[in-house]
C-alpha cells in the first residue's frame, strides 16, 4: 500500500497489523496505529509512527474507521470480522459514503456470500441490494489499485 502512496493504519498490535506496518515502513511509507487501554497486555508494535490511543475498543473502532479514506480486511480472528461487519453495515445503511472497502484473498468470501444471500433475497433499498460493496482482491496490488481508482471517483 505504502508503494502506491498510502499511509497505513491499523490496530497497532502484532501478528497482521504489525506485518502490514512493517510492510510500509519497509517500503518507506507512513503508519499509524490505533490503539485502546482496554487492550491491557497488548504491546504497540516498533513499525507504528504515530499511535493514537482511546480508552474502549468501541472508540478504537469507530476511530479506525473516521481516520480511512478506504478499508483493506486481511485474514483474521473476531476482532477483524466485527470491523468488517461494522464498515461493511455502515456501507450498506450509506451512514458512510465514498470510503472504499476489499478484503484481500478469498478468506472472507464465505461470509461476504451468505450476508449477500440475506441482502439479495427480498428487494431492498440498502447499497449491496444496488452493487458490490466489498470487493474482493487478490494480490496486495490489486487492493491498491482498487483503492486508487475508487478514491478518485469519489
Amino acid at each position: 500500500m505504502a508503494k502506491h502512496g498510502f499511509a497505513v493504519c491499523s490496530g497497532g498490535y502484532a501478528g497482521v497489523m504489525e506485518a502490514v506496518s512493517r510492510g510500509a515502513k519497509e517500503a518507506g511509507g507512513k503508519t499509524y496505529g490505533v490503539t485502546a487501554e482496554f487492550f491491557i497486555a497488548a504491546k504497540l508494535n516498533l513499525w507504528i509512527d504515530t499511535e493514537v490511543r482511546m480508552k474502549t475498543w468501541e472508540e478504537r473502532l469507530f476511530e479506525l474507521i473516521r481516520l480511512a479514506d478506504g478499508f483493506v480486511a486481511c485474514k483474521g480472528g473476531t476482532g477483524t470480522l466485527a470491523e468488517l461487519a461494522v464498515v461493511w453495515e455502515m456501507l450498506n445503511k450509506s451512514v458512510m459514503n465514498g470510503k472504499p472497502f476489499a478484503v484481500l484473498g478469498n478468506f472472507w468470501q464465505p461470509v461476504l456470500d451468505r450476508v449477500r444471500e440475506v441482502e439479495l433475497g427480498p428487494p431492498a433499498p440498502w447499497g449491496e441490494a444496488n452493487a458490490r460493496l466489498v470487493y474482493v482482491a487478490t494480490t496486495p496490488g490489486d487492493v491498491a489499485n482498487h483503492l486508487t481508482v475508487k478514491l478518485k471517483q469519489a
